[in-house]
């Protein structure tokens, strides 16, 4: 039976819940391309199901900031998936501050296990900072999930360098992110 894996692509495309923007990176843009490119590997590999939240780059979730993120919860519990993963860029006032962090409901879950292999192989394949994995209880993705999710700030656009790795790299985030996957349930890279 295939481990089915939903994809949120945080964020829109235009004034609709839009996610940050800044050295040249729009992370509406990017957490699309990261999401499609992990769904495609993940289609290809068939211990996995996979669906996403943005079919194309112009798909707008919602309406408002808040019935963008329950359409999107929805998407995912009403499949029901087995595993929520939401792909976010970050960004901070201080262009010093840089990497990658991990957000979960709870250190002690299944999504913190989770969480941490994602976040070890982003380290590993695309050379950002390990910021850790965190709890964060109030992310509405991570509360009304029926299942373990996980939020994931790729990096900073905010930081020259983290925003070089958001523009140049797309595919080497999603495929540290399937990497991650695989590490997590003990499967075999076969592609």
């Amino acid at each position: 039976m295939a481990i089915k894996i939903f994809i949120d692509q945080g964020h829109n495309i235009g004034n609709v819940n839009a996610g940050a923007s800044g050295n040249g990176v729009v992370e509406a843009e990017v957490t699309y391309w990261v999401g499609i490119y992990l769904a495609a590997l993940l289609f290809a590999d068939s211990n996995f199901d996979v669906r996403v939240s943005r079919r194309t780059l112009d798909t707008v979730v919602g309406t408002d900031q808040s019935s963008s993120l329950r359409a999107r919860v929805d998407m995912a519990n009403d499949w029901p998936a087995d595993y929520f993963i939401s792909i976010h860029v970050n960004s901070n006032p201080n262009p010093a501050i840089n990497g990658t962090e991990v957000y979960v409901y709870s250190l002690e879950s299944t999504a913190a296990e989770l969480a941490h292999e994602e976040l070890d192989s982003i380290v590993a394949f695309v050379g950002t900072k390990d910021n850790l994995v965190r709890a964060n209880p109030s992310l509405y993705v991570l509360r009304r999930t029926a299942m373990p999710a996980i939020l994931v700030e790729l990096a900073y656009l905010s930081n020259p360098q983290d925003a070089v790795k958001l523009k140049n790299e797309q595919f080497r985030f999603a495929f540290a992110m399937y990497i991650g996957l695989l590490n997590y349930f003990n499967l075999p890279y076969e592609l």
